[in-house]
This record gives C-alpha cells, sequence and structure tokens, in this order.
C-alpha cells in the first residue's frame, strides 16, 4: 500500500483534484462583488481592494510556503493552507465591514492558497516524475485546476441565487474542507539532502544572478494583471454593456473549460519546443485577442468568444513558466524558486484587481485597464524571448 500511495500516478491524481478544488473556488469570487457591494453599499473598489490584498498576500506567502514543501514535505503544508482557506470562506460569509473583508478574503485565504496552488503542488509534481515527462505532468494538473474553474462558476452562481451570497461562502467553505484528506494523496518525501547540496541561500544567489530568472519573473506579472483582472471585473464589465449577469458567468465558465485543453497542450509543447519561446507566442496572442473582444462590436456571442479564445491562452504560462524554472535550476528547490517568481505574478495579480475597481470608480469605465492589458501583453511578449532553456552550471558539471 505504501508504495501505491507514493507513486506518481497516485499524487498527480492528488494534485490535480486539490488544485480543482483550491482555483476553482478562487476564480468565483467575482461573483460576489455585485452582491456584497449592493448589500452594503460599498463602492467597487473595496471588495476589488480585498481580492487585491488576497493575491499579494498569495505572492509574499508562496516562497515561504514553497520552501517549507521543499524541505519538509508538501502534505503538512497542504493542510494547513487547507484549513486557513476554509476558515476564511466562512468569515468572508460573516464579514459586514471592509475591515473584515480584507482580513478573511484577503489576509486568511491569501495564506491559505499559497499551500494549496500552484508553486507547492507543482514542486510535487516535478519531482515525483522524470524530467521528459515533467513539462506534461505539470500541464495535467494545471489543467485539473482549469476544470475546477469550469466546474465550479456555475455552482457558486446557482449557491448564490438558491442560499445568497453569505450562505454561498460557507458551503464553498466546506467543500475546500476537502483539501484536508486530499492532501494525503500528496505524501511525498522530500529529496534527501546530499553533501553537495545547496544551502536555501546558496539556491537564491544562484537564481537572483540569473538574468533568465527575472525575466520569466517580470512576464510573470503580466499573466497575474490580466487574469485577476478579467476574473474578478469581467462580469461587471459586461452588465456595464447591458449583457445579462449570466452572461458573464458563462464566459468565466468557458475560460475555465478551454483552459483546460489550453494548458494541456501548453505542457505537451513544452516538452518538444522552447518554453520561453512559446510564453512569447501566448502573450501576443493575448495581446490580440484583447483588442479585438474590447475594439469589436460586443455581444453574447463575442463575449463567449472572448471565453473560449482566453481560455486557451489563460493559464498555459504556469507549466512553461515553472518548467523553465526546473529546467534552469533543478527541482530540489523549485516549489521555493517558483513561489518567488509566482510572487511576481501576485504583484501584477494584486495590481490588476485594485486598478480596476480603482479606475472604475474614477473613471466610470474599465477602457484604460484594458489598454494596459494590451500595453503589457507586449511587453511580456519581448521579456521572455531572450530566455534559454539552459541548466546553470552545477547542474551541467552534474550530468
Amino acid at each position: 500500500m505504501t508504495s501505491v500511495w507514493r507513486t506518481s500516478g497516485w499524487i498527480l491524481l492528488g494534485a490535480s483534484l486539490i488544485l480543482a478544488l483550491s482555483l476553482g473556488i478562487r476564480h468565483g469570487f467575482g461573483l460576489f462583488l455585485a452582491p456584497m457591494s449592493a448589500e452594503f453599499g460599498w463602492g467597487r473598489e473595496v471588495f476589488a481592494f480585498a481580492i487585491a490584498l488576497q493575491n499579494l498576500i498569495w505572492g509574499l506567502a508562496q516562497p515561504v510556503t514553497g520552501a517549507i514543501a521543499d524541505r519538509f514535505g508538501a502534505m503538512k503544508t497542504v493542510v494547513i493552507g487547507g484549513v486557513l482557506y476554509a476558515v476564511g470562506l466562512v468569515l468572508m460569509g460573516y464579514s459586514h465591514s471592509p475591515m473584515g473583508l480584507s482580513l478573511s478574503a484577503g489576509l486568511l485565504i491569501g495564506i491559505g492558497l499559497s499551500g494549496t496552488s500552484f508553486s507547492v503542488i507543482l514542486g510535487v509534481v516535478g519531482r515525483a516524475v522524470p524530467p521528459e515527462k515533467r513539462s506534461m505532468a505539470m500541464g495535467i494538473a494545471a489543467a485539473a485546476g482549469s476544470f475546477g474553474q469550469f466546474a465550479m462558476l456555475p455552482g457558486t452562481l446557482g449557491l448564490i441565487g438558491w442560499l445568497g451570497w453569505s450562505s454561498a461562502l460557507l458551503a464553498l467553505g466546506l467543500l475546500v474542507a476537502l483539501i484536508v484528506p486530499l492532501a494525503g494523496m500528496i505524501k511525498d518525501q522530500p529529496l534527501p539532502v546530499a553533501a553537495h547540496e545547496q544551502t536555501l541561500g546558496e539556491a537564491l544567489r544562484e537564481a537572483c544572478s540569473h538574468s533568465g530568472f527575472w525575466l520569466l519573473a517580470l512576464g510573470f506579472f503580466v499573466c497575474g494583471f490580466q487574469v485577476v483582472f478579467i476574473g474578478v471585473h469581467l462580469p461587471a464589465y459586461l452588465v456595464d454593456q447591458h449583457l445579462p449577469a449570466q452572461v458573464g458567468t458563462t464566459v468565466l465558465a468557458l475560460v475555465g473549460l478551454f483552459n483546460v485543453f489550453g494548458t494541456y497542450i501548453a505542457g505537451w509543447l513544452g516538452g518538444r519546443l522552447s518554453k520561453p519561446r512559446l510564453l512569447t507566442v501566448l502573450y501576443l496572442l493575448r495581446a490580440v485577442v484583447i483588442v479585438a473582444f474590447v475594439y469589436s462590436p460586443l455581444s453574447t456571442w463575442s463575449a463567449y468568444a472572448f471565453g473560449i479564445a482566453m481560455g486557451l491562452l489563460w493559464l498555459s504560462t504556469v507549466p512553461l513558466t515553472n518548467g523553465t524554472v526546473a529546467t534552469l535550476f533543478g527541482v530540489r528547490n523549485l516549489s521555493m524558486l517558483g513561489g518567488i517568481v509566482f510572487l511576481f505574478h501576485q504583484f501584477g495579480a494584486f495590481l490588476g484587481g485594485w486598478l480596476g475597481g480603482y479606475l472604475y470608480d474614477h473613471t466610470g469605465s474599465y477602457d484604460m485597464v484594458w489598454q494596459i492589458s494590451i500595453l503589457l501583453s507586449l511587453m511580456a511578449a519581448a521579456l521572455n524571448w531572450p530566455v534559454r532553456e539552459r541548466p546553470v552550471a552545477r547542474l551541467q558539471a552534474l550530468a
């Protein structure tokens, strides 16, 4: 039983289920913006700031939780993260002030996500499979997170309609609590420390002296900005354009569904082609899709087309970015180094979530944020182009 418990296939299944729950519920937070803001008379910036804070806390905590998972195994990290996530959802359901919302949706859920999402979970997957299958395995796990988004968004909207926003959050808290028993499926063993093994400080210095590490991090900033701005504000944007509220939910569900295919394909291609070059193409395509959506006549069907196209490009960055980090520096400290790169993603996420609400409240539209998103896509494409997938000299000497 112990040998089966620790097989790579079992770990991949557990990782996929955890990501489906963690990210599926997290991507539905935008559906609570309108009902909570309306009930308490808040501008959109209040809710947007809480979600932006969540992403910032998530990013700041991620290198720490990643380092703990690298050294002591991921299971305990995931258990603690799952508990904090569930408690944060319950307290969010009882939040009646901006401070309460920031502490629950922002602080607690942010820390909880750092223990139950990509950097920790993909670090486990990266250590469980051979190098030639690593990009594909990461793509499968990330695709599962996307399927969670597709499955959970309609369910979350149904819960809000049936129970109201507060009770819906309590129900989601119970669902997230399932992550705790699922953590047993990723009971990995940390890699043994050899005599020549890097310390954490040495690993950090090596990564920080590598230009490719910073280019990947800055490119990932753009991904965070775009996905959180769209995830939080797109439903409200479409309602502002006189489309039914159901359209926004359907668009985000389509993003989740087609991201399953996009992320899987990205993982597959990443094992065959240059991952940084694929990232460049991906960000250029994002720019094209956003331009077509914003500057073409808007209809229900054009919104659905945007959801499909954006879904194919949504989290495809994740296996490509984490896979490149693994190629450059190895898997021993992958959760920590991936967590640092992800921190930049979350800086972008904070800015995208908060700036969307701030600029809307001050200008009455999202036009400026869409324009910023287009320019950032072009910047990310340029940043990823010069990155080369060559292991650092330390790994080449060990080969």
